[in-house]
């Protein structure tokens, strides 16, 4: 028999987390879009090439798997195209509004007094007021522009950042580590952006994510209403007003950009609740 001595203690190795197959498909898609987005012009580079004289023809034709629209561009094509818009727009609104309410948010959780006073009525005032009508409101008055809504809709999710990234910051300022670093007399800008800003990181990315599919939501219903991009130019949402008069002819030219959207949308939600949980295990495991 082996003494006590010899005996080892057996290590046990923690159980790696796999991601779960709904992530990793929602990963798969975006990958997609974004490559599309981002070589859409050798992807689909006929997508706006008009044929007048071919006009609005069904799925199935050759050449043309899911038909053409009302100026003979092709759905597939043009689809491919407005990804382009339907994912940088989102995205810098996202990272926009994030950026306003990070700052803010860590000003006003952290020092409280009249910094926090203003930035809750700045939230208050932006969140009293209906969004998607100043939106339209805005974008109709300053111009129809595509960057021009973008820069509206930064402003118009910033207050809801503003709140979230308060109320985190809130909550870790009573806990030990930071009352240690105070009694150490650290900065408090290096408390706020070097201790406090890494445990609230999980809650950050999941409302990105999440403002970012808001965001294409968004922006796809202003272009719908026709205050996005120009007409004629490839988008998700211009396709789905455009579609609305071939219902009957080809209505693959409203359900295509329409599944486009939903399917993004929730890809973008889903990878970001997983991104959320995983980057909150490793916050608690530190």
């Amino acid at each position: 028999m082996k003494s006590a001595k010899s005996l080892k203690p057996i290590k046990l190795k923690p159980a790696k987390r796999r991601p779960p197959v709904v992530a990793i498909l929602s990963a798969v898609v975006l990958v997609a879009v974004g490559v599309c987005a981002a070589g859409w012009e050798l992807l689909a580079p006929h997508a706006l090439d008009q044929d007048v004289y071919l006009g609005v023809v069904g799925a199935g034709v050759e050449g043309h798997l899911f038909g053409t629209d009302q100026l003979g561009r092709d759905i597939l094509q043009l689809s491919l195209a407005g990804a382009r818009s339907a994912l940088a727009g989102p995205i810098v609104v996202a990272v926009g509004s994030m950026v306003i309410g990070f700052l803010l948010g860590t000003f006003a959780g952290y020092r409280g007094g009249i910094v926090d006073m203003l930035a809750g009525r700045y939230a208050d005032l932006l969140l009293a007021l209906p969004s998607v009508l100043l939106a339209i409101v805005v974008a109709g008055l300053v111009g129809r522009g595509y960057w021009v809504t973008v820069a509206v809709l930064i402003v118009l999710f910033s207050p809801s950042d503003v709140r979230l990234v308060r109320g985190a910051v809130m909550e870790q300022t009573p806990r030990p580590y930071i009352e240690s670093a105070k009694i150490l007399g650290i900065r408090p800008t290096r408390i706020m952006f070097r201790h406090i800003a890494p445990n609230i990181v999980p809650i950050v990315v999941a409302n990105l994510l999440l403002n970012v599919a808001f965001a294409l939501v968004a922006l796809s219903s202003l272009s719908y209403l026709g205050l996005g991009v120009p007409p004629g130019a490839p988008d998700w949402g211009r396709q789905l007003a455009d579609g609305r008069a071939l219902l009957g002819d080809n209505p693959l030219a409203a359900v295509v950009p329409g599944v486009l959207i939903i399917l993004t949308a929730t890809a973008v939600n889903l990878l970001g609740d997983w991104l959320s949980e995983l980057l909150d295990r490793r916050v608690v495991a530190r």
